[in-house]
């Protein structure tokens, strides 16, 4: 793998532990992609950072070295600012992972991405995917807004679109 300027942030159970194990399909149908791409939407409406979530369908034994080749085959280390979040998420695997671009990193800090980390799996365990994913963009969007608040010729860089791969 290429190396390259992202910061890895967490990985930690996907699917609630105390229903046993939650299927691949039953996680990916729960998912409510406009809700979703409505969060990333609103978030980013206040910063020019830029947030994308991919959700596999396969395993991730390593799910912050799948994030992170992701990240990169995504395009989303040539962003202006390098202030690019991406949530990547392995129900296969009950694992995901949060990485920011080094600028990100540089701004927040762990302990940020272990707040992160801690709301989305508090809800996953719950089995409230979507909203996990939506508390989670809120926050990267909440910290993108203070750190790199949008301006004036902002465009979209990145398709808000939840990529399934």
């Amino acid at each position: 793998m290429v190396d390259f300027p992202v910061v890895a942030a967490v990985s930690a159970a996907a699917v609630p532990e105390e229903n046993g194990n939650m299927k691949k399909s039953e996680f990916i149908q729960q998912l409510d992609h406009p809700a979703i791409e409505g969060a990333i939407t609103q978030a980013e409406a206040l910063t020019s950072g830029e947030i994308r979530v991919v959700v596999t369908h396969h395993p991730a034994d390593n799910p912050l070295v799948a994030a992170q080749a992701a990240f990169e085959r995504l395009g989303m280390t040539k962003t202006k600012n390098r202030n690019a979040v991406l949530i990547f998420v392995a129900p296969a695997s009950q694992t995901f992972a949060v990485i920011g671009d080094e600028a990100v990193h540089q701004k927040c800090g762990d302990d940020f991405w272990q707040q992160l980390a801690t709301v989305m799996t508090e809800h996953f365990k719950q089995g409230a995917y979507t909203n996990g994913l939506r508390q989670g963009i809120e926050l990267a969007g909440a910290l993108l807004a203070e750190h790199f608040p949008r301006e004036g010729t902002d465009g979209n860089e990145l398709s808000n679109t939840v990529i399934e791969q």
